[in-house]
């Protein structure tokens, strides 16, 4: 099985673009790490330090929530200039 993607007929040009991309990794990176570090519970099972109040446990994984957003952006905007890039390399802005 190849890790290519071949390009659509009469392209022959262009050549194959890799399936794999450097973009495409990092991406899921940024998707996994907060995957991670959320279920990893036993990092964050304590009760101290507190912040206002609140336990620790229950701050950082509020904590989780917009750094998990920014994470999920910055995947997004990975993979859509992955995009450009391979349509850019198949011959076209079709």
């Amino acid at each position: 099985m190849s890790s290519e993607v071949q390009p659509p007929a009469g392209d022959e040009a262009a050549g194959p673009v890799p399936a794999v991309t450097p973009a495409r990794v990092l991406a899921g990176l940024c998707l996994a790490v907060p995957i991670v570090a959320t279920l990893w519970v036993s990092s964050y099972t304590k009760a101290g330090p507190e912040i206002g109040g609140m336990p620790f446990f229950y701050w950082y994984q509020l904590l989780w929530v917009p750094v998990s957003a920014l994470f999920t952006v910055g995947a997004y905007l990975l993979l859509g200039r992955d995009e450009k890039a391979r349509k850019a390399a198949r011959g076209g802005g079709e």
